[in-house]
């Protein structure tokens, strides 16, 4: 992976619907809730690499990172895009530093102590948005690590600048698919436990069995459909099959009859 996208959206609560609490209370509510959503994607395979839910705070930050380390190759360092929230920076911090010695900016005097700096192959970039009435008013850019010429090399490849668009329409896909976080509906958000077994399943469903229009393959030789219709010039291709982790396209039903291995469980001696 060359590209992640973080980002974080919050559960409906019952009592702002319902006009019990202003908009202002809610949000600082949502703050100490544990109903936010955290996923991580690739933009270019489209693969949703980790979801998670929890309270919007540095251990989840942390937590989130350290679930995409454990997905990546071991040297692999992807350029990282969010929103501006600052937990991440620390996060990303912590599991792609390294201790260096500062240089001695005197001839005499004891050596400066070690610091923990980012990895020189970290990237990472911030989408700010300013809102105004619960409408966005400006977008700002901000390189935390790395450096300007480098991310807009990187997002070259692509084509792309500095941006969550892919995050933030996956975020739509969620909230359509996912009952207990959509926005208007009467199956609010009850429980943290319940809400990571339906993220969990839209996980799977978004990687294995829902085809992406942007991923269509395109066929060496156009094959012929039933009746008068035009021939296929193009193959169906979901985030998993994009990625290499499969190579055709699940159905839900093969997903929910997939035989998953027993995990380790404690042994009583």
């Amino acid at each position: 992976m060359e590209q992640l996208q973080l980002d974080e959206l919050y559960a409906v609560l019952r009592a702002l619907k319902a006009g019990e609490i202003s908009d202002d209370e809610a949000m600082k509510r949502l703050e100490r809730s544990p109903s936010w959503v955290w996923p991580a994607m690739d933009p270019t395979s489209k693969l949703l690499v980790v979801v998670d839910v929890g309270t919007r705070t540095l251990a989840m930050a942390q937590r989130v990172v350290h679930q995409l380390t454990q997905a990546l190759a071991p040297d692999c360092v992807p350029l990282f895009v969010t929103d501006g929230l600052k937990d991440y920076a620390t996060a990303l911090l912590s599991h792609f530093g390294q201790w260096m010695q500062p240089e001695r900016r005197q001839a005499t005097g004891p050596l400066p102590k070690p610091r923990w700096m980012p990895l020189p192959a970290l990237l990472y970039a911030q989408v700010v948005q300013s809102y105004r009435r619960r409408r966005i008013v400006g977008v700002k850019h901000r390189v935390v690590f790395g450096t300007q010429l480098a991310i807009a090399q990187a997002l070259a490849t692509c084509g792309w600048t500095i941006n969550t668009a892919f995050v933030e329409r996956l975020n739509l896909d969620i909230r359509q698919r996912v009952a207990a976080i959509g926005r208007r509906v009467n199956t609010l958000c009850q429980g943290e436990a319940g809400l990571r077994d339906q993220v969990a399943l839209f996980q799977v469903y978004h990687n294995f069995v829902l085809p992406h229009a942007s991923l269509r393959q395109p066929l060496l030789i156009p094959q012929p459909t039933n009746g008068r219709g035009s021939a296929k010039v193009g193959r169906p291709c979901t985030p998993a099959m994009a990625a290499g982790l499969t190579d055709h396209v699940w159905s839900l039903k093969e997903v929910l009859l997939y035989r998953v291995p027993p995990w380790p469980q404690p042994q009583i001696g």
